[in-house]
């Protein structure tokens, strides 16, 4: 079997802690330029936008320089770009360092900021904010925290590295535990180990519960409840799968406080709204380096608004 020849370094600086894009040409097809593919493959960049990024030469290939408009097309070629940037509303929480060393990079990460750049939220993500504030262009996530989820959130600093940190959270060698604010059900046993099945369908806002062999594993535990009707809730997951601990809680009959999707899925709040947020926190990482060997324990500082003043977090 032919191997693909590997990528060359990019020759384009990150923009606003935003790596550039990369396309590689496919092996084969109809194109006689790369302008022509590239305006058939970017369809989404909005009518003559490719064509002015030829013109203005924003559009290189692995020596730096740019593709001429008229370039003939070569199977396999590298090109770059650097998209236009959405407007966004900045976050206007801080993103705090817990943990920095040569090798990771560990960050407890407010609510509404999202992890990685992906859809609208580009700049304003922990890693793009987190490589221009602290110069490191060659941080990576070695994993996901929902942008709705605030807590800890491992980076890696090495590219070299960042395969066996990631390989780390795959495995499931990573212990995590968070913490939930929800309703108070006194009939509702707890410590359980809640495991189904859970489905989160491509273009499908929520994910659902369905029959056959389980995917999703949770351990829930009550922490303490108080007069109000709200306990705090420790949430242990044994799996990853989308939204788990949101599906699990409500699917208990206590659903997490103010989250969009369980149990209904409400309208999207404004950009600009940074009311009730979900209060779901990812409160405890702990894991043996891969590199070093060290034995590692983070635990977040921060605390869910809901718990500590509901009528703050309720608007009240």
């Amino acid at each position: 079997m032919r191997r693909r020849t590997p990528a060359p370094p990019s020759p384009l600086p990150q923009r606003h802690g935003v790596d550039p894009v990369r396309v590689r040409l496919p092996a084969d097809g109809p194109w006689a330029t790369v302008r022509e593919h590239l305006v058939e493959r970017l369809t989404g960049a909005g009518p003559g936008v490719v064509e002015a990024m030829f013109d203005a030469g924003r559009i290189v290939g692995a020596d730096g320089r740019a593709v001429a408009p008229d370039a003939a097309y070569r199977p396999g070629m590298f090109v770059w770009f650097h998209r236009e940037l959405p407007a966004e509303v900045p976050v206007p929480f801080p993103l705090e360092v817990v943990h920095r060393d040569e090798h990771v990079v560990v960050v407890d990460k407010p609510h509404f900021l999202a992890t990685t750049p992906r859809g609208s939220h580009v700049a304003e993500t922990a890693l793009a904010r987190l490589r221009r504030e602290l110069g490191i262009p060659t941080l990576t996530a070695a994993h996901r925290l929902d942008r709705l989820t605030a807590g800890l959130v491992l980076f890696t600093v090495r590219p070299g590295e960042r395969g066996a940190y990631q390989t780390l959270f795959r495995d499931r060698q990573v212990r995590k535990e968070y913490e939930a604010v929800a309703p108070h059900d006194p009939g509702l046993a707890l410590p359980r180990t809640v495991r189904s099945r859970i489905l989160k369908e491509r273009g499908v806002l929520a994910a659902r519960e369905v029959a056959g062999e389980p995917n999703a594993v949770t351990r829930v535990e009550r922490a303490e409840h108080r007069a109000d009707g709200l306990a705090r809730y420790r949430l242990v997951p044994g799996t990853g799968q989308t939204h788990q601990l949101r599906v699990h809680m409500n699917a208990l009959g206590v659903p997490i406080l103010g989250d969009p999707l369980y149990p209904v899925v409400t309208a999207p709040a404004p950009a600009d709204d940074f009311r009730r947020p979900l209060q779901l926190l990812a409160r405890v990482l702990e894991f043996t380096d891969p590199v070093t060997g060290a034995e590692h324990r983070f635990t977040s500082r921060r605390t869910l608004l809901a718990w500590s003043s509901y009528a703050r977090w309720a608007g009240q």
